[in-house]
């Protein structure tokens, strides 16, 4: 079976989400992207990140985002999102994930999350087994730069070409 470089969902906005001009709330689309990558890590890659923290006392927590938002997401519009993961190490992982519109015509928002493997039970940074290192090293998805504003600068000048 052939795992899949990026990932993608769809999701309608909720009006508990939105502000007075039924946008979505700034600091509600990191909740969406969010949501988005548990749900598909588990039906992709099968890795439940609340399982392994209460079975194994391990599990990600998050050490950064940044994120870039583009054009508003409104109130009650189905939205997708794409995510994939385009770094790792022996205890830290990064993934990009992008918010469009339905059909995918319209960028929304850009983030990147770093996390940390984390021994919850040590309470400190954890390694990450070789077996999740060999399932990153498939599904790793490099962009071509490691800088973010590089990132969205690739990303708005081949927009405007389209």
């Amino acid at each position: 079976m052939v795992l899949p470089k990026t990932v993608e969902s769809k999701a309608k906005i909720r009006f508990q989400d939105c502000d007075p001009f039924n946008h979505l709330n700034n600091g509600k689309y990191i909740d969406y992207f969010m949501n988005h990558r548990e749900d598909e890590l588990i039906k992709n890659y099968n890795i439940d990140v609340y399982k392994m923290a209460k079975i194994q006392g391990k599990s990600w927590v998050s050490s950064s985002n940044q994120i870039a938002y583009l054009k508003p997401a409104f109130l009650m519009e189905t939205i997708t999102i794409e995510s994939q993961l385009i770094y790792f190490d022996h205890s830290n992982i990064r993934a990009e994930m992008r918010m469009y519109n339905e059909d995918k015509s319209q960028l929304k928002a850009v983030i990147w999350c770093g996390f940390v493997h984390y021994n919850l039970l040590n309470q400190r940074r954890e390694t990450h087994s070789d077996a999740m290192m060999t399932l990153f090293d498939t599904i790793h998805n490099p962009m071509p730069t490691n800088i973010f504003e590089e990132r969205i600068k690739q990303i708005t000048r081949k927009a405007k070409l389209n």
